[in-house]
């Protein structure tokens, strides 16, 4: 335990909510939940203004949605909020060589490895620097908390949101958590502060009082003794720069049940392929893949196959997770598919069978020439992709090549509107309004969801980038904003023109 607050707890209020309301003029200051948006679909954000209804994070969507009718129902976009995150990582990253990420929006930071704290004061001042900082790079706003532990530090960042600072003082943190919930302590989850609970302790103080015997007896040696260590305010975890990755994985869940067992098996290998997108990205390989069904009855199966060797082949991974899928019975329907790899390692050891099999099969291919132009191109229909895994990260996605699909606040551009976001579509209708982070709230239109004016488009920064930091043939979003267009204009696509203020 250290006698200063040196270490700093970073949390970004309600991040993926707030980056939406940043980037969508119209929504600043009114309720945004941010998930799934089918009916199986998890809320993953939800804005303040939101949970002032009882929406929160993890909540069934459709009972977000009893609850908030009229808020924005928006699907995530990753790709913005990891631009985000990596600019917030980057300021950490000049306080300290010890940085901790936990999250895209939450990391511990200790003050004392950069040499920027050694008090409460310094602490305080570097903390409050940080929050200033970020809200100039980002538009967001963070909460900090400081004290001498990580445990504490998290505590006091909850007790600052939102937009907030909250420095404990090393020694009266004993006073601090006494009267608190079981529930504030790591490790504390609903089942053992429902176990806690029926044996008459609810509160950290009765936790300490109990005794270190009385927990240890109760949920076990190793769990008893690290939360009696916590209850009598005693943390003493490092910040570690690096936490090495255990595994990859991507899963899906769907709308409606899938029985078709040719769909399933299209379902795996589109997963697989997306897991070593994963893989790559985070430039490692693995040798275990693995394979979760949930079932129509919630019952989940998990299998495993270990190869010889490490691979990011997706070939191989998907071979892989197809055999899997042969020992499990899918005959009543499914609800969740997922593909993992684990056993991760930064070098891969190429599967020689399957690179010989790959060279044969082009082989054969050059032999056999090109296939028939006027052959169709076979392609699964997609089935909805809400769950735990949100939504994915694409824009839109073309759909059997004559309409595409049109993600709620995903990111567009009309050639003649400009920049814009989708706020609904449906019935072969996309509904789409045109403004930008800089700009006052925009208008509404509507087009044919195969406009071909009307195409997915990259996030626009929350803040506009400085001249010296632009590249080539880019520039901040205010000398981007679209042009103005009479209010009884029509869309090019012929499609009827909705506005609003």
């Amino acid at each position: 335990m250290r006698s200063a607050p040196t270490i700093l707890h970073l949390d970004m209020d309600a991040f993926f909510a707030a980056a939406e309301q940043a980037a969508k003029p119209s929504l600043r200051g009114k309720p945004v939940v941010v998930g799934g948006l089918g009916p199986r679909g998890v809320v993953a954000t939800a804005s303040y203004e939101a949970r002032r209804f009882g929406v929160h994070s993890a909540m069934p969507m459709a009972q977000a949605r009893r609850l908030a009718p009229n808020a924005a129902y928006l699907v995530p976009r990753f790709s913005l909020y990891r631009t985000v995150s990596e600019q917030v990582m980057e300021l950490l990253g000049r306080l300290s060589p010890l940085v901790e990420p936990l999250s895209l929006d939450e990391a511990f930071v200790d003050l004392e490895a950069g040499g920027v704290a050694d008090d409460s004061a310094s602490a305080r001042e570097t903390g409050e620097r940080l929050r200033a900082q970020i809200r100039t790079v980002t538009g967001l706003t963070a909460s900090v908390g400081l004290a001498g532990s990580k445990m504490l530090a998290k505590i006091a960042s909850e007790q600052a949101k939102p937009d907030g600072l909250v420095l404990i003082e090393p020694g009266t943190d004993r006073e601090l958590l006494g009267p608190m919930s079981v529930r504030t302590l790591p490790g504390v989850g609903p089942a053992t502060g429902e176990h806690l609970r029926r044996a008459g302790m609810t509160t950290v103080a009765e936790l300490a009082e109990a005794g270190e015997d009385e927990l240890v007896r109760l949920l076990g040696r190793a769990h008893g003794t690290s939360l009696f260590r916590m209850a009598m305010g005693y943390d003493d975890r490092p910040v570690v720069a690096e936490r090495d990755t255990k595994s990859v994985s991507v899963e899906d869940t769907f709308d409606v049940d899938l029985h078709d067992r040719v769909r399933v098996r299209i379902e795996v290998e589109r997963l697989a392929d997306r897991c070593v997108q994963r893989l790559r990205a985070s430039g490692h390989s693995g040798r275990t893949i693995v394979l979760k069904v949930r079932r129509y009855d919630f019952s989940t199966l998990t299998r495993s196959e270990t190869l010889r060797g490490p691979t990011d082949d997706p070939s191989v991974v998907r071979e892989a997770a197809g055999r899997l899928l042969e020992a499990v019975d899918t005959t009543g329907g499914v609800r969740l598919l997922g593909v993992g790899v684990t056993g991760l390692t930064d070098y891969t050891q190429e599967d020689l069978f399957a690179q010989a099999a790959a060279d044969e099969q082009a082989a054969a291919d050059d032999h056999a020439g090109p296939a028939h132009e006027g052959a169709p191109e076979v392609e699964g229909d997609r089935g909805a992709q809400e769950g735990e895994e949100a939504a994915g990260a694409g824009v839109a996605v073309p759909v059997a090549h004559a309409e595409r699909r049109w993600a709620a606040g995903h990111d567009v551009r009309h050639a003649q509107y400009g920049a814009g976001w989708v706020q609904g579509s449906g019935v072969g209708r996309v509904t789409v309004r045109f403004e930008e982070p800089g700009s006052p709230p925009g208008r509404v239109r509507t087009f044919r969801v195969d406009d071909p004016d009307l195409e997915p488009s990259d996030p626009l920064p929350l803040v506009p980038l400085p001249e010296e930091e632009q590249g080539p043939g880019q520039s901040s979003w205010p000398a981007t904003r679209p042009k103005e267009v009479s209010p009884d204009g029509v869309g090019v696509s012929g499609a009827s023109e909705r506005s609003r203020p």
